[in-house]
């Protein structure tokens, strides 16, 4: 069962596998092995998940290729697979110190031929580099180092070398260190969980936990399921998730996150959401795709560094032919402009990732950073997102002899129960309140955005909106008008309830923008945004009364999930650059319309898995955090982008011209680099950024 691994995810040019065995494996071993398959773009090893993502083009041939390769590297002793003591990346530099120091110790017989022996692994790479992919950086550094040696200048052609090997490896180690720092955002959950079975606490495996499952979690384990606390009490650490650095009490009711830790306590948990569900392993597909998935900016800056390897080139043989100096066109080619430009724009991306998840704002890769920085519009869905969702029962009205106040609260708060939505929280906590008795009931059927339906005591009973209950259902409330009116005209929200096609009664509720709403909106306007939005299905006098005190410029009511998705696309086909934010499930189609949807972390699932962001905490701020560093990322690259032309630019001139020589061209170039790439990684904790003070 070593080589056991399934397919966990599959779009037409990706696939996520998973197995237990990658947790026991060196990662670097086998992504080496993946990208070197034909066909293979991409590849991505998460030993702490267990997974591995292959990103391909799409042909059965080479999916078939990338799962023999599993099955087989899943068979290699465990010498070869087991984590081993990391490379010690400094040691090629270290060898080139060495070479370069007894270089000048040796006899002049013995410097030729160990200089050749010292330079032969960078010369081959960089023909079979020009062989298989043209005009290169491997090429042209090759052909540098070599000019010097055809000189006889072997210190110059060691020195040379020296720097280009430090400066690849402190390159590798900032990549490195970016996607070290973005993968310990996510810890990995525990192989095993306790589980009441049988009156007993048993052990079991993590991903033998079931849904209902009682997990019992004691002091300094980790949290395996998304839950609810049914028993026990216990400080618990969320930092790894929320940022928050002081633990949080935890009791029955509350609800527990997988990937936290408790601290002090107890907790016995019923399981809500396990494996590929939960909150850890949705982070994880955040960042298995972040790493994959290059963005508009990235892609544009391998374009251009290609050409200026080009450029390069052109000015090297340019400068040979005309002063048929080897030295000269030695030093031209050590100019690298790919290097700040290529490396340094992902090392931002991910930088700005790291910044966010800190923050409690999960972006899903570099194109949704371009997306939020350049969009214009942002559409907030109301309820749950602009208002905080805790909605308050204001009044019940009964319209049936049959079904009282208390009755039709007690039905409606036995049925609602099983929606994730705030109005059904809002009956739940009410009929709870009032210690009214759950009401037995068949099997609930959702109407996504309209409402839910069951039999009651043989009584059909449908809850909604007046629209589902009249136009769908045929239920008419027009011999109630002046009361539901009345209700309306206090800004209340109304869920109609009707018994065997009659209206019985009114549930009025009450929502509150949330408090910082109005800084936020105030906030995205001096960030460039020049058109909010919001969509609701209220009434036109609650939706305007709503707009008007946060200061919106536009506002849709009464609207359906499938409405909602249609503005959105009308506005971008207006030229509209478009951030939709929203919860509910109802709000899956405008997240994936829109050009960046960012969902509340109290939402739907699948508006969080449709979603681009994520917000872990429960407050709009995050928004304009992922604004502001999404608009600091793009001018970093665009920054980058300058200095890396500009002063190349000068150590090329310098060099062309005789007043540079290789050595000094490769420090001088080699030091702008880093120079960028260290911009680049400060993004990860830029103070030009505000950091959110949460106060939830």
């Amino acid at each position: 069962m070593a080589a056991a691994i399934q397919v966990v995810h599959e779009l037409p040019k990706r696939v996520r596998w998973r197995a237990e065995w990658l947790k026991r494996r060196e990662p670097e071993v086998l992504r080496a092995m993946l990208i070197n398959l034909h066909g293979v773009s991409a590849a991505s090893v998460n030993p702490r998940l267990g997974t591995v993502v292959v990103a391909y083009d799409g042909v059965n041939a080479t999916r078939q290729s990338v799962h023999h390769l599993l099955h087989t590297f899943a068979k290699l002793p465990a010498g070869r697979g087991a984590h081993p003591v990391p490379r010690p990346v400094a040691l090629p530099p270290l060898g080139g110190a060495l070479f370069l120091l007894l270089i000048r110790l040796l006899p002049r017989p013995l410097r030729a031929p160990l200089t050749w022996l010292r330079l032969a692994p960078s010369l081959w790479q960089g023909a079979n580099s020009l062989l298989q992919r043209g005009l290169t950086v491997e090429a042209m550094d090759a052909v540098a180092v070599a000019l010097s040696a055809w000189r006889g200048d072997y210190a110059a052609a060691m020195a040379t070398r020296f720097l280009v090997e430090v400066g690849e490896t402190l390159q590798e180690s900032v990549d490195r260190r970016a996607d070290d720092t973005l993968h310990r955002l996510l810890p990995g959950l525990p192989d095993e969980a306790w589980v009441e079975r049988d009156g007993q606490v048993v052990r079991v495996s993590s991903s033998a936990v079931a849904l209902d499952d009682r997990v019992v979690v004691g002091v300094g384990e980790m949290i395996p399921v998304d839950g609810e606390v049914v028993g026990g009490v216990a400080q618990v650490n969320e930092s790894s998730l929320t940022g928050e650095p002081l633990p949080v009490r935890k009791e029955a009711g509350d609800a527990a996150i997988s990937g936290t830790v408790v601290e002090e306590g107890r907790l016995t948990i019923r399981a809500v959401r396990v494996g590929e569900r939960t909150a850890i392993a949705r982070i994880g597909r955040f960042i298995a795709h972040a790493s994959l998935v290059p963005s508009c900016h990235q892609r544009l800056a391998e374009t251009l560094a290609q050409k200026r390897v080009r450029l390069t080139f052109a000015m090297g043989g340019l400068v040979w032919l005309l002063t048929r100096d080897l030295r000269r066109a030695a030093a031209s080619l050590l100019v690298d402009f790919s290097c700040g430009i290529k490396i340094s724009t992902p090392v931002a991306f991910k930088a700005a990732m790291i910044h966010a998840g800190r923050e409690g704002v999960l972006i899903k890769g570099g194109e949704t950073l371009e997306h939020l920085a350049l969009a214009d519009t942002v559409i907030f869905d109301k309820t749950g997102t602009l208002t905080g969702g805790h909605l308050e029962i204001a009044q019940v009205v009964s319209f049936h002899p049959g079904c009282p106040e208390d009755r039709l609260l007690a039905v409606a708060a036995s049925m609602e129960e099983h929606a994730p939505h705030p109005l059904a929280e809002a009956v739940v906590r009410e009929g709870n309140r009032r210690a009214l008795p759950h009401v037995p009931h068949g099997e609930v059927e959702f109407i996504v955005a309209h409402g839910l339906h069951a039999r009651v005591d043989g009584v059909s009973i449908h809850l909604g909106s007046r629209h589902y209950l009249e136009e769908d259902e045929g239920i008419s409330f027009a011999a109630h008008q002046e009361v539901l009116e009345a209700l309306q005209a206090q800004g209340l929200i109304l869920l109609l309830a009707a018994r065997d096609k009659e209206a019985a009664g009114v549930i009025a509720l009450r929502d509150y923008p949330r408090p910082e709403a109005p800084e936020v909106i105030a906030a995205l306007r001096g960030l460039g945004i020049r058109h909010l939005v919001m969509l609701t299905g209220d009434g036109q006098a609650k939706a305007e009364a709503t707009a008007a005190e946060l200061g919106l410029d536009q506002v849709f009511w009464d609207m359906v999930p499938e409405q909602k998705a249609h503005v959105v696309t009308e506005l971008k086909q207006q030229g509209r650059r478009v951030i939709f934010v929203g919860d509910g499930i109802n709000d899956s189609p405008s997240l994936a319309v829109a050009d960046a949807g960012i969902a509340m972390p109290r939402g739907a699932e699948l508006a969080r898995d449709t979603a681009d962001v994520v917000l872990l905490h429960d407050r709009l701020e995050g928004v304009v955090l992922a604004r502001s560093l999404a608009m600091r990322t793009l001018a970093v690259i665009g920054g980058n982008f300058s200095t890396a032309v500009s002063v190349n630019s000068a150590i090329l001139t310098g060099a062309s011209m005789g007043w540079l020589s290789p050595v000094v061209t490769s420090l001088l170039h080699n030091g702008t680099t880093l120079a960028i790439l260290a911009r680049s990684w400060s993004l990860s904790n830029d103070s030009l950024v505000p950091k959110i003070e949460w106060k939830d």
